[in-house]
């Protein structure tokens, strides 16, 4: 079974983000990119703020090792719905982090892009 192009999208965009580069993540958001995140108080709206968040922690997050797994895509017509879970490990501490993460992408004059992104953690089991 062929991986679907956006699951393709989110892995190249997770090997950067596990480097330090949240680059890839940038270059997917749509211009009205919604954010929510467990490590803020609040949703984040729009690219700028995104990229203002992104650039305070560029080169803090590092995990050689992850698991991107049960990619779903949900596809309806132009938009679809990619949700996942997602472990992460330190190297350094040998800790683990484990997340739940859906990402909503839109396609635009040919090319996918991620109009609202939600990532909470994981409950232990």
């Amino acid at each position: 079974m062929e991986t679907h192009p956006i699951v393709r999208l989110e892995q190249a965009a997770l090997q950067r983000w596990c480097t330090g580069d949240p680059s890839g993540f940038l270059e997917l958001s749509a211009p009205d990119v919604t954010y929510f995140d467990p490590f803020l108080s609040e949703r984040l709206d729009g690219l700028d703020k995104l990229t203002a968040y992104y650039e305070s922690i560029r080169g803090k997050i590092f995990a050689p090792k992850y698991e991107m797994i049960e990619p779903c895509v949900q596809k309806v017509g132009d938009g679809a719905i990619l949700t996942f879970r997602f472990n992460s490990y330190s190297s350094s501490e040998g800790a683990q982090m484990r997340w739940n993460c859906t990402e909503v992408y839109w396609r635009t004059e040919g090319t996918w892009r991620i109009l609202q992104t939600h990532w909470s953690f994981t409950a232990r089991e």
